[in-house]
């Protein structure tokens, strides 16, 4: 049962007449724009930061002083057609366990370069397809990790599940590890939309494995939606969303997708005729957004949703939300150590990024060398730009005096990009009150346009990110 119902969503009929306002807000401000996961942003990650500075950045780290781990695995069993995910597609265990090896490898030269153990909070497992491992192996690699680094008690194990590869035994063995959170790879439930991105996944299985973590004990569930695919419509998003909320997740994500054929060639096989364009991604974003309210879900940030008693939702009204490469997030740790090609990690003195391609990387792991490939030392003013434009993705608000003040800053430090936004404010996406800026519901969407302002890398225009709305 994929179909749209007859049930007629108020917020289908609001979104689907928008305003000449808005379509005009849409074509002035949708800019290709960065999402803002770092400041500054992965473009601008250079080669002058490399394998050594790495091992200096990690020997600086305080001991005991909190850190997370993601943990990238880089294999999936077939792809998807709208995957912007660095992975590659293979039919044989052989190679995930070649590949295992030299992430567990990296993680051992990691933890013998700092100087003390740390205090691991977070743990993410993403890809790829985390879920392409073994039941054992995935035991081994927690196994791995807890020898590794030491994690906390009560640290916070995700891990990013495609339904498609879950096995009962595999659940079985995340609960065995300590896992407590599982974000499941929905996208949509429809016939026409799973064929057109060549994902097929039927709502039963997807209740399945749910079913499966829930009786495990791992209760902590995450969805992950998205909107702008080929032959959505405002009607079959919302759809879409009932059915998943149904399921009762803790969080859900709703991201737009992002067509990059230029950098990522297998969206090529998508029908470009058959995508919607920037009137209808409006109104299906400003749709769901309103739905997911009206379902008494909690609005953060530009694309998450939480349930009222859920840690997120409560972060956020505490104003102590965070941003990192996983979206928006509870954790709170000053360092993120990546492993596995393509991982970037972040340490109070910069980013850095691993190699990408899986052949490189196992080569300089197995060289005893760091993978690093590029990265970023950051200023002040980049960690105080940062530090405005998580706020804004965040909060959609940002006192700028107080940021300023927190560095040692005059509080007239950001005047030139306060005074930049008298567009912004003419067409009601912001509004200022002295040197506080807050985000209408209007803007929302466009709160990437805002962040912008604040951007000192970002040549405006450029192709190689996706669109704000």
């Amino acid at each position: 049962m994929d179909g749209e119902t007859n049930t007629l969503h108020p917020e289908a009929s609001q979104a689907s007449a928008i305003s000449a306002k808005t379509q005009a807000l849409a074509s002035k401000y949708d800019l290709r724009l960065p999402r803002y996961t770092s400041y500054p942003t992965a473009p601008h990650f250079h080669g002058g930061v490399g394998a050594e500075t790495y091992g200096q950045w990690l020997e600086a780290l305080e001991p005991g002083s909190p850190a997370s781990l993601y943990l990238h695995v880089a294999y999936c069993a077939e792809m998807c057609w709208f995957c912007g995910c660095h992975t590659r597609v293979t039919k044989r265990y052989d190679p995930v366990a070649d590949y295992l090896d030299a992430l567990l490898s990296e993680s051992a030269m990691v933890a013998k370069r700092l100087s003390a153990p740390l205090k691991v909070t977070h743990v993410h497992f993403g890809g790829g397809t985390p879920t392409i491992l073994t039941a054992d192996d995935f035991v081994r690699t927690i196994d791995t990790l807890r020898a590794d680094f030491g994690l906390a008690d009560v640290a916070e194990i995700a891990v990013e599940m495609d339904p498609r590869t879950a096995t009962l035994d595999y659940v079985k063995a995340m609960a065995r590890a300590g896992v407590t959170r599982a974000s499941i790879g929905v996208q949509d439930f429809k016939d026409d939309v799973q064929k057109s991105i060549n994902r097929i996944q039927p709502i039963e299985l997807v209740a399945q494995v749910i079913d499966w973590l829930r009786d495990n004990g791992i209760t902590d569930i995450n969805m992950d939606l998205v909107y702008g695919l080929p032959h959505q419509t405002t009607s079959s998003v919302l759809h879409t969303i009932d059915q998943a909320i149904a399921m009762a997740p803790r969080r859900v994500s709703l991201f737009g997708y992002a067509h990059v054929p230029w950098m990522k060639k297998h969206m090529r096989l998508i029908d470009e005729a058959s995508l919607p364009d920037v009137p209808e991604r409006w109104s299906q974003y400003l749709a769901a957004t309103a739905h997911f309210q009206a379902l008494g879900y909690v609005a953060v940030g530009l694309d998450h949703f939480a349930a009222p008693d859920d840690e997120m939702a409560r972060a956020l009204s505490e104003g102590i939300l965070h941003r990192n490469f996983q979206g928006y997030t509870t954790d709170t740790a000053p360092a993120l150590i990546g492993l596995g090609a393509s991982g970037i990690g972040y340490l109070p003195q910069g980013y850095v990024a691993n190699e990408g391609e899986i052949g490189a990387y196992k080569e300089l792991i197995r060289g005893g060398s760091f993978a690093t490939k590029r990265g970023i030392a950051v200023s002040t003013d980049d960690m105080v730009r940062r530090s405005v434009i998580e706020r804004l993705m965040c909060d959609l608000a940002v006192d700028l005096g107080a940021v300023a003040r927190e560095y040692g800053l005059p509080d007239d430090t950001f005047a030139t990009e306060l005074a930049a936004m008298d567009s912004l404010e003419g067409d009601g996406v912001l509004v200022r009150e002295g040197g506080v800026v807050h985000i209408t519901e209007l803007g929302r969407p466009l709160v990437r346009a805002v962040c912008a302002k604040f951007d000192r890398y970002l040549k405006m225009g450029e192709q190689r990110h996706s669109r704000a709305v």
